[in-house]
């Protein structure tokens, strides 16, 4: 881990001009009539899951290319991404996937509690076969033809609701790759019909405080179909679930011209908005770092959720879910974490009450400009200070490579083989 000194010493060169730059802002915010400490506070309070196997390594169909001081098993991640909290004060808890990261109960909070970390929202892996594994899901898991490997399925996600449990989790997100490949591979119909009733089983089993989190994905592995294909499918299956049962939206998921905040808005309409997971994306579920291609769409979704936080019981979660094939995972995740606050903090300058009025007079071009007007502002002073009053890094990545973190860790951790391809 990385000690509290040099965070300290990276801070001590940056904070005079942190403070004349908040300073500044906050002066250019007062003139718009928002306060930014109000602003300020809102962000620290703001935090997004780290997804444990994000800070490996990850790949493509064809190949993959370890890094340096890569985590050799679930105590390692945890103190990776307990790094990444200890210098973005963003990312508070983990999301563990499961047979990956299985471990006693006992030793997975023993260890978050030492790196500082909780625990999320818990993840069933039955999209590849594992060593142990008597029935394979080539062709399918909840949704499989035969009712034994349904069965294992379902034993495996109730499992992972056990662990989860002992771990203070809170929800089970389900993603399947279940599909198909060739037309008239599968009945639509009856496929959808064994997979609604397998995770039926599984939804008895959450307990009463538990969320059950449904991802849905356009294609892939299934290049043809796949059962949970879209919002509109996902939203049908919490539907038929039951009120603890909520959709899961990822951000690289969808079709590129979908209008993905719009989707936020209708499930959020009816109550099953459950989660996020965010990424970015140019041509499919390119899993690239969050905001690195399209910011404004990520900033267009945050207004979303602000525009409905007015509602109590209105809490989705949010994890981060990317590949980091050329990066170092730990910085591409700080990175990430700060750009979901960043679309958080500007959607909070936006004048809602001037928005809606544009929106009821027909306005389109003031209303538009609104929404630009937050998106333009450099929110950045906020986000530092925010970190920086937290004990984090006015500048994670810079705190991060002064540390020596990455060449610590890889003389501990043996090197990795690239050899082979696919996906990890």
């Amino acid at each position: 881990m990385i000690h509290p000194d040099r965070i300290a010493a990276a801070n001590d060169t940056a904070e005079g001009r942190l403070s004349a730059d908040y300073e500044a802002l906050g002066a250019h915010l007062d003139r718009r009539g928002i306060d930014i400490a109000a602003i300020k506070a809102k962000v620290a309070g703001y935090g997004v899951a780290v997804p444990s196997w994000g800070v490996g390594t990850g790949g493509t169909r064809f190949a993959r290319f370890p890094g340096p001081g890569e985590p050799r098993d679930i105590f390692d991640k945890l103190e990776d991404c307990g790094v990444i909290h200890k210098l973005t004060r963003a990312t508070p808890s983990v999301s563990l996937h499961i047979p990956w990261d299985a471990q006693p109960a006992a030793d997975l909070n023993s260890k978050a509690q030492e790196v500082g970390l909780t625990f999320d929202a818990m993840n069933s892996n039955t999209f590849q076969d594992q060593p142990d594994q008597a029935l394979s899901y080539k062709f399918g898991s909840l949704s499989h033809t035969d009712a034994a490997t349904r069965r294992q399925a379902i034993d495996h996600n109730i499992a992972c609701i056990e662990l989860g449990r002992q771990i203070g989790s809170k929800a089970l997100t389900i993603w399947i790759g279940d599909g198909s490949n060739f037309p008239g591979q599968t009945n639509f119909t009856r496929q959808f019909e064994r997979y609604l009733d397998a995770t039926r089983t599984v939804y008895d089993a959450l307990p009463d405080d538990w969320t059950l989190l449904t991802e849905h994905k356009i294609y892939e592995p299934a290049f043809y179909s796949t059962v949970v294909q879209d919002w509109g499918t996902n939203l049908l299956i919490a539907q038929q679930l039951g009120d603890k049962a909520k959709c899961l939206v990822d951000l690289g998921h969808h079709a590129p011209t979908v209008n993905i905040e719009m989707i936020v808005a209708r499930l959020t309409q009816f109550g099953k908005l459950g989660g996020f997971h965010f990424n970015d994306s140019k041509y499919g579920d390119d899993d690239l770092d969050t905001g690195s291609i399209d910011p404004y769409r990520l900033f267009l979704v945050f207004n979303e959720l602000v525009e409905a936080a007015h509602n109590p019981d209105f809490n989705p979660m949010h994890m981060l879910d990317q590949s980091h094939n050329v990066t170092d995972p730990i910085e591409s995740l700080m990175v990430s974490a700060t750009e979901v606050q960043r679309a958080y903090a500007q959607a909070l300058l936006v004048d809602r009450a001037a928005l809606a009025e544009c929106q009821e007079a027909n306005d389109a071009l003031m209303a538009t400009t609104l929404l630009k007007a937050g998106f333009r502002t450099d929110v950045e002073p906020i986000l530092a200070m925010a970190r920086f009053e937290a004990g984090g890094a006015i500048d994670p990545v810079a705190a991060y490579r002064a540390s020596g973190y990455r060449a610590a860790v890889a003389a501990e951790r043996p090197a990795v083989s690239g050899a082979g391809g696919g996906i990890v």
